[in-house]
Protein backbone atom coordinates (compact mmCIF):
# COMPACT_ATOMS: atom_id res chain seq x y z
CA UNK A 1 0.00 0.00 0.00
CA UNK A 2 1.45 3.41 -0.96
CA UNK A 3 1.55 6.42 1.37
CA UNK A 4 -1.58 8.07 -0.06
CA UNK A 5 -3.59 4.85 0.22
CA UNK A 6 -2.43 4.10 3.78
CA UNK A 7 -3.21 7.66 4.86
CA UNK A 8 -6.69 7.50 3.34
CA UNK A 9 -7.36 4.15 5.02
CA UNK A 10 -6.39 5.61 8.38
CA UNK A 11 -8.63 8.61 7.71
CA UNK A 12 -11.61 6.36 6.92
CA UNK A 13 -11.07 4.32 10.10
CA UNK A 14 -11.09 7.51 12.15
CA UNK A 15 -14.27 8.78 10.53
CA UNK A 16 -16.09 5.47 11.01
CA UNK A 17 -15.17 5.01 14.67
CA UNK A 18 -18.26 6.12 16.65
CA UNK A 19 -16.32 6.04 19.92
CA UNK A 20 -13.80 8.59 18.73
CA UNK A 21 -14.67 12.00 20.16
CA UNK A 22 -11.75 13.86 18.61
CA UNK A 23 -13.77 14.58 15.46
CA UNK A 24 -16.47 16.36 17.42
CA UNK A 25 -13.87 18.32 19.37
CA UNK A 26 -12.16 19.28 16.13
CA UNK A 27 -15.41 20.71 14.77
CA UNK A 28 -15.96 22.67 17.98
CA UNK A 29 -12.42 24.01 17.79
CA UNK A 30 -12.79 24.97 14.12
CA UNK A 31 -16.03 26.83 14.86
CA UNK A 32 -14.38 28.63 17.74
CA UNK A 33 -11.32 29.57 15.67
CA UNK A 34 -13.70 31.01 13.09
CA UNK A 35 -14.63 33.55 15.76
CA UNK A 36 -11.19 35.08 15.18
CA UNK A 37 -9.60 34.65 18.57
CA UNK A 38 -6.02 35.89 19.06
CA UNK A 39 -2.89 33.75 19.06
CA UNK A 40 -0.07 34.53 21.48
CA UNK A 41 3.31 33.93 19.84
CA UNK A 42 6.58 33.92 21.77
CA UNK A 43 9.73 34.82 19.87
CA UNK A 44 7.74 36.22 16.97
CA UNK A 45 10.50 38.61 15.91
CA UNK A 46 13.02 35.84 15.30
CA UNK A 47 13.58 33.89 12.12
CA UNK A 48 10.87 31.21 12.25
CA UNK A 49 8.59 33.23 14.52
CA UNK A 50 8.45 36.24 12.20
CA UNK A 51 7.77 34.02 9.21
CA UNK A 52 4.93 32.43 11.18
CA UNK A 53 3.45 35.83 12.09
CA UNK A 54 3.54 36.90 8.44
CA UNK A 55 2.05 33.56 7.37
CA UNK A 56 -0.83 33.79 9.84
CA UNK A 57 -1.68 37.41 9.02
CA UNK A 58 -1.67 36.67 5.29
CA UNK A 59 -3.69 33.43 5.48
CA UNK A 60 -5.92 33.84 8.54
CA UNK A 61 -7.87 36.55 10.35
CA UNK A 62 -6.70 35.76 13.88
CA UNK A 63 -5.00 38.68 15.65
CA UNK A 64 -1.41 38.00 16.67
CA UNK A 65 0.19 39.08 19.95
CA UNK A 66 3.97 38.80 19.59
CA UNK A 67 6.01 38.60 22.80
CA UNK A 68 9.73 38.97 22.12
CA UNK A 69 12.72 39.95 24.22
CA UNK A 70 14.57 41.24 21.12
CA UNK A 71 17.88 39.55 21.77
CA UNK A 72 20.53 39.57 19.02
CA UNK A 73 18.38 37.38 16.73
CA UNK A 74 15.07 39.16 17.35
CA UNK A 75 14.58 41.88 14.78
CA UNK A 76 11.54 44.22 14.68
CA UNK A 77 12.38 45.00 11.05
CA UNK A 78 11.31 41.46 10.15
CA UNK A 79 7.72 42.54 10.77
CA UNK A 80 7.77 46.15 9.60
CA UNK A 81 5.32 45.22 6.82
CA UNK A 82 2.62 44.39 9.40
CA UNK A 83 3.53 46.90 12.12
CA UNK A 84 0.48 49.04 11.29
CA UNK A 85 -1.88 46.08 10.91
CA UNK A 86 -4.58 46.40 13.61
CA UNK A 87 -4.48 42.63 14.06
CA UNK A 88 -0.82 42.75 15.14
CA UNK A 89 0.36 43.63 18.65
CA UNK A 90 4.01 43.64 19.73
CA UNK A 91 4.99 43.25 23.37
CA UNK A 92 8.61 43.69 24.38
CA UNK A 93 9.22 41.21 27.17
CA UNK A 94 10.85 38.07 28.51
CA UNK A 95 9.21 34.62 28.63
CA UNK A 96 10.72 34.25 32.12
CA UNK A 97 8.54 37.17 33.32
CA UNK A 98 5.66 35.27 34.93
CA UNK A 99 3.48 38.31 35.80
CA UNK A 100 3.75 39.58 32.22
CA UNK A 101 2.74 36.20 30.75
CA UNK A 102 -0.24 35.98 33.11
CA UNK A 103 -1.29 39.51 32.16
CA UNK A 104 -1.13 38.78 28.43
CA UNK A 105 -3.17 35.59 28.77
CA UNK A 106 -5.80 37.37 30.85
CA UNK A 107 -5.96 40.43 28.62
CA UNK A 108 -6.01 38.79 25.18
CA UNK A 109 -7.68 35.41 25.92
CA UNK A 110 -5.77 33.65 23.10
CA UNK A 111 -7.02 30.45 21.54
CA UNK A 112 -3.43 29.24 21.35
CA UNK A 113 0.05 29.94 22.68
CA UNK A 114 2.68 29.11 20.05
CA UNK A 115 6.10 28.94 21.67
CA UNK A 116 9.03 29.74 19.35
CA UNK A 117 11.18 31.75 21.77
CA UNK A 118 14.49 29.93 22.26
CA UNK A 119 18.23 30.19 22.12
CA UNK A 120 18.81 28.05 19.06
CA UNK A 121 22.39 28.02 17.78
CA UNK A 122 24.52 24.98 18.63
CA UNK A 123 27.81 26.88 18.36
CA UNK A 124 26.64 29.56 20.78
CA UNK A 125 25.47 26.86 23.20
CA UNK A 126 28.96 25.35 23.20
CA UNK A 127 30.62 28.68 23.95
CA UNK A 128 28.02 29.79 26.53
CA UNK A 129 25.37 27.27 27.61
CA UNK A 130 23.98 29.37 30.49
CA UNK A 131 21.60 31.41 28.35
CA UNK A 132 20.24 28.24 26.76
CA UNK A 133 19.29 26.74 30.11
CA UNK A 134 17.70 30.00 31.24
CA UNK A 135 15.61 30.65 28.13
CA UNK A 136 14.84 27.17 26.86
CA UNK A 137 14.17 25.45 30.18
CA UNK A 138 13.25 28.15 32.71
CA UNK A 139 11.37 30.17 30.11
CA UNK A 140 9.31 27.18 28.96
CA UNK A 141 8.55 26.30 32.59
CA UNK A 142 7.32 29.86 33.22
CA UNK A 143 5.05 29.72 30.18
CA UNK A 144 3.65 26.34 31.17
CA UNK A 145 2.86 27.50 34.69
CA UNK A 146 1.11 30.63 33.45
CA UNK A 147 -0.80 28.70 30.77
CA UNK A 148 -1.86 26.06 33.31
CA UNK A 149 -3.22 28.67 35.72
CA UNK A 150 -5.07 30.48 32.94
CA UNK A 151 -6.39 27.26 31.39
CA UNK A 152 -7.94 26.21 34.69
CA UNK A 153 -9.98 29.42 34.67
CA UNK A 154 -11.41 28.83 31.18
CA UNK A 155 -14.89 27.50 30.52
CA UNK A 156 -16.86 26.13 27.56
CA UNK A 157 -15.58 26.85 24.06
CA UNK A 158 -12.54 28.72 25.33
CA UNK A 159 -11.35 25.67 27.23
CA UNK A 160 -12.05 23.25 24.38
CA UNK A 161 -10.20 25.43 21.89
CA UNK A 162 -7.04 26.33 23.79
CA UNK A 163 -3.72 24.81 22.71
CA UNK A 164 -0.15 25.17 23.95
CA UNK A 165 2.08 24.40 20.95
CA UNK A 166 5.77 24.00 21.68
CA UNK A 167 8.15 24.29 18.72
CA UNK A 168 11.19 22.04 19.09
CA UNK A 169 13.91 20.46 16.97
CA UNK A 170 15.02 17.14 15.54
CA UNK A 171 18.34 17.60 17.35
CA UNK A 172 16.78 16.18 20.54
CA UNK A 173 16.99 12.73 18.92
CA UNK A 174 20.77 12.83 18.58
CA UNK A 175 22.61 11.65 15.48
CA UNK A 176 22.11 8.98 12.81
CA UNK A 177 24.50 6.84 10.83
CA UNK A 178 24.20 6.85 7.02
CA UNK A 179 22.10 3.66 7.14
CA UNK A 180 19.88 4.41 10.15
CA UNK A 181 16.16 4.94 9.69
CA UNK A 182 14.91 8.52 9.96
CA UNK A 183 13.74 9.98 13.26
CA UNK A 184 10.18 9.09 14.23
CA UNK A 185 8.10 10.53 17.03
CA UNK A 186 8.94 7.52 19.22
CA UNK A 187 12.70 7.72 18.61
CA UNK A 188 14.46 7.85 22.02
CA UNK A 189 15.91 11.22 22.93
CA UNK A 190 19.73 11.40 22.87
CA UNK A 191 20.74 15.09 22.68
CA UNK A 192 24.43 15.71 22.03
CA UNK A 193 24.86 19.49 22.40
CA UNK A 194 23.93 21.91 25.18
CA UNK A 195 21.35 23.41 22.82
CA UNK A 196 19.77 20.03 22.03
CA UNK A 197 19.80 19.05 25.71
CA UNK A 198 18.01 22.25 26.69
CA UNK A 199 15.35 21.68 24.03
CA UNK A 200 14.94 18.05 25.08
CA UNK A 201 14.38 19.22 28.65
CA UNK A 202 11.75 21.71 27.51
CA UNK A 203 10.01 18.99 25.45
CA UNK A 204 9.82 16.79 28.54
CA UNK A 205 8.37 19.64 30.59
CA UNK A 206 5.65 20.25 28.00
CA UNK A 207 4.79 16.57 27.87
CA UNK A 208 4.67 16.35 31.66
CA UNK A 209 2.37 19.38 32.01
CA UNK A 210 0.05 17.82 29.46
CA UNK A 211 0.04 14.43 31.17
CA UNK A 212 -0.12 15.60 34.78
CA UNK A 213 -2.20 18.76 34.56
CA UNK A 214 -4.26 18.02 31.42
CA UNK A 215 -2.91 21.13 29.69
CA UNK A 216 -3.78 20.68 25.98
CA UNK A 217 -0.23 20.55 24.62
CA UNK A 218 1.26 19.85 21.21
CA UNK A 219 4.95 19.38 20.40
CA UNK A 220 6.59 19.76 16.99
CA UNK A 221 10.10 18.62 16.13
CA UNK A 222 11.35 20.17 12.91
CA UNK A 223 14.40 19.67 10.72
CA UNK A 224 16.86 22.39 9.60
CA UNK A 225 14.95 25.51 8.55
CA UNK A 226 16.14 28.01 5.95
CA UNK A 227 14.57 30.99 4.22
CA UNK A 228 14.03 34.76 4.60
CA UNK A 229 14.99 36.58 7.83
CA UNK A 230 17.39 33.90 9.08
CA UNK A 231 20.14 35.45 11.18
CA UNK A 232 23.46 35.20 9.31
CA UNK A 233 25.22 32.90 11.75
CA UNK A 234 23.42 29.84 10.36
CA UNK A 235 24.96 28.02 7.42
CA UNK A 236 22.92 29.21 4.42
CA UNK A 237 22.67 32.95 5.22
CA UNK A 238 26.28 32.96 6.47
CA UNK A 239 27.34 31.50 3.12
CA UNK A 240 25.38 34.15 1.20
CA UNK A 241 26.69 37.05 3.28
CA UNK A 242 30.32 35.91 3.27
CA UNK A 243 30.28 35.08 -0.43
CA UNK A 244 29.00 38.55 -1.33
CA UNK A 245 31.76 40.09 0.79
CA UNK A 246 34.49 37.86 -0.56
CA UNK A 247 35.11 36.22 2.81
CA UNK A 248 35.85 32.52 3.42
CA UNK A 249 32.86 30.17 3.47
CA UNK A 250 33.58 27.99 6.53
CA UNK A 251 32.71 24.29 6.38
CA UNK A 252 33.13 22.23 9.53
CA UNK A 253 35.33 19.15 9.06
CA UNK A 254 34.69 17.36 5.76
CA UNK A 255 31.27 18.97 5.23
CA UNK A 256 29.57 15.59 4.87
CA UNK A 257 27.12 16.16 7.72
CA UNK A 258 23.63 15.43 6.40
CA UNK A 259 20.61 17.57 7.24
CA UNK A 260 16.96 17.48 6.17
CA UNK A 261 16.37 21.00 4.84
CA UNK A 262 12.92 22.50 5.49
CA UNK A 263 11.83 25.76 3.84
CA UNK A 264 10.50 28.01 6.58
CA UNK A 265 7.16 28.72 4.89
CA UNK A 266 6.49 24.97 4.78
CA UNK A 267 7.26 24.79 8.49
CA UNK A 268 4.80 27.61 9.21
CA UNK A 269 2.02 25.93 7.24
CA UNK A 270 2.68 22.69 9.14
CA UNK A 271 2.29 24.47 12.48
CA UNK A 272 -1.00 26.00 11.35
CA UNK A 273 -2.19 22.55 10.29
CA UNK A 274 -1.26 21.08 13.66
CA UNK A 275 -3.01 23.92 15.49
CA UNK A 276 -6.20 23.24 13.55
CA UNK A 277 -6.16 19.44 13.39
CA UNK A 278 -3.53 18.05 15.77
CA UNK A 279 -4.54 15.68 18.56
CA UNK A 280 -3.95 16.90 22.11
CA UNK A 281 -0.84 15.44 23.71
CA UNK A 282 0.73 14.38 20.43
CA UNK A 283 4.14 15.12 18.96
CA UNK A 284 4.57 15.72 15.23
CA UNK A 285 7.81 15.57 13.25
CA UNK A 286 8.06 18.17 10.48
CA UNK A 287 10.58 17.58 7.70
CA UNK A 288 11.29 18.91 4.24
CA UNK A 289 12.10 15.53 2.68
CA UNK A 290 15.36 17.09 1.45
CA UNK A 291 18.43 15.33 2.84
CA UNK A 292 21.66 16.94 1.66
CA UNK A 293 25.15 17.36 3.05
CA UNK A 294 26.22 20.74 4.35
CA UNK A 295 28.90 21.10 1.70
CA UNK A 296 26.34 20.38 -1.02
CA UNK A 297 24.12 23.13 0.42
CA UNK A 298 27.02 25.59 0.35
CA UNK A 299 27.97 24.61 -3.19
CA UNK A 300 24.34 25.05 -4.29
CA UNK A 301 24.27 28.56 -2.78
CA UNK A 302 27.50 29.42 -4.63
CA UNK A 303 26.07 28.18 -7.92
CA UNK A 304 22.96 30.34 -7.45
CA UNK A 305 25.07 33.39 -6.59
CA UNK A 306 27.15 32.83 -9.72
CA UNK A 307 23.89 32.94 -11.69
CA UNK A 308 22.05 35.71 -9.81
CA UNK A 309 25.02 37.95 -8.91
CA UNK A 310 27.49 37.26 -11.71
CA UNK A 311 29.09 40.71 -11.73
CA UNK A 312 30.62 40.58 -8.26
CA UNK A 313 34.38 40.40 -8.06
CA UNK A 314 34.07 37.24 -5.97
CA UNK A 315 32.67 35.11 -8.78
CA UNK A 316 32.95 32.12 -8.98
CA UNK A 317 31.92 32.02 -5.36
CA UNK A 318 32.77 28.35 -4.83
CA UNK A 319 36.47 29.20 -4.64
CA UNK A 320 35.80 30.78 -1.23
CA UNK A 321 34.80 27.46 0.38
CA UNK A 322 37.22 26.64 3.21
CA UNK A 323 37.22 23.71 5.60
CA UNK A 324 37.76 24.57 9.26
CA UNK A 325 38.19 22.51 12.42
CA UNK A 326 35.01 20.66 13.27
CA UNK A 327 32.97 21.72 16.27
CA UNK A 328 32.86 19.45 19.35
CA UNK A 329 30.23 16.70 19.24
CA UNK A 330 29.05 17.58 15.73
CA UNK A 331 26.10 15.31 14.85
CA UNK A 332 26.69 13.46 11.59
CA UNK A 333 23.17 13.09 10.21
CA UNK A 334 19.60 14.18 10.90
CA UNK A 335 16.62 12.84 8.97
CA UNK A 336 12.89 13.23 9.65
CA UNK A 337 10.20 10.62 9.07
CA UNK A 338 7.11 12.82 8.59
CA UNK A 339 4.58 10.05 7.91
CA UNK A 340 2.55 10.93 11.00
CA UNK A 341 1.73 14.52 10.03
CA UNK A 342 1.24 13.44 6.44
CA UNK A 343 -1.09 10.54 7.23
CA UNK A 344 -2.98 11.97 10.19
CA UNK A 345 -3.24 15.62 9.18
CA UNK A 346 -2.67 15.66 5.42
CA UNK A 347 0.30 18.05 5.46
CA UNK A 348 3.14 17.78 2.95
CA UNK A 349 6.05 20.16 2.24
CA UNK A 350 5.58 22.13 -0.96
CA UNK A 351 9.09 23.39 -1.67
CA UNK A 352 11.90 21.30 -3.08
CA UNK A 353 15.36 22.20 -1.80
CA UNK A 354 16.30 23.68 -5.15
CA UNK A 355 13.20 25.91 -5.37
CA UNK A 356 13.35 26.98 -1.72
CA UNK A 357 17.05 27.78 -1.92
CA UNK A 358 16.54 29.92 -5.03
CA UNK A 359 13.82 31.91 -3.23
CA UNK A 360 16.12 32.31 -0.24
CA UNK A 361 19.11 33.59 -2.21
CA UNK A 362 16.86 35.96 -4.17
CA UNK A 363 15.42 37.34 -0.93
CA UNK A 364 18.85 38.08 0.54
CA UNK A 365 20.00 39.74 -2.68
CA UNK A 366 16.91 41.98 -2.58
CA UNK A 367 17.41 42.80 1.10
CA UNK A 368 21.07 43.75 1.47
CA UNK A 369 20.09 46.56 3.84
CA UNK A 370 18.53 44.00 6.19
CA UNK A 371 21.84 42.15 6.27
CA UNK A 372 23.73 45.33 7.12
CA UNK A 373 21.27 46.20 9.87
CA UNK A 374 21.69 42.87 11.69
CA UNK A 375 25.48 42.69 11.29
CA UNK A 376 26.24 44.55 14.52
CA UNK A 377 29.57 44.74 16.26
CA UNK A 378 28.45 42.07 18.75
CA UNK A 379 27.60 39.69 15.91
CA UNK A 380 30.96 40.31 14.23
CA UNK A 381 32.74 39.65 17.53
CA UNK A 382 30.90 36.35 17.93
CA UNK A 383 31.89 35.27 14.42
CA UNK A 384 35.52 35.99 15.28
CA UNK A 385 35.34 34.01 18.53
CA UNK A 386 33.67 31.02 16.90
CA UNK A 387 35.73 30.70 13.73
CA UNK A 388 39.12 32.34 14.34
CA UNK A 389 40.73 29.39 16.14
CA UNK A 390 39.13 26.80 13.87
CA UNK A 391 40.30 28.28 10.60
CA UNK A 392 43.18 26.28 9.20
CA UNK A 393 42.84 27.85 5.78
CA UNK A 394 42.40 24.49 4.07
CA UNK A 395 40.40 23.95 0.90
CA UNK A 396 37.70 21.30 1.16
CA UNK A 397 38.22 18.09 -0.75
Amino acid sequence: MNLASSCWAAHERLQLDPANQMIEMAFVRTDYMDKVKPILVTGGSGFIGSNFVLHRLSEFDNPIVNLDKLTYAGNPNNLVSVAADPRYTFVHGDICDAPLIAQLLKEHRPSALVHFAAESHVDRSILGPDAFLKTNIDGTFTLLQAAKADYESLRGEEKIAFRFLHVSTDEVYGTLSPTDSAFRENTPYAPNSPYAASKAASDHLVRAWGHTYDLPTLITNCSNNYGPFQFPEKLIPLTIVNALRGKPLPIYGDGQQVRDWLYVEDHCSAISTILAKGSIGECYNIGGNNQHTKIKAVQAVCTLLDELAPNTENCPHGRLITCVKDRPGHDRRYAIDAHKIQCDLGWFPRQSFEAGLRKTVQWYLRNLNWIEDVATGAYKQWLHENYAERNNGGACA
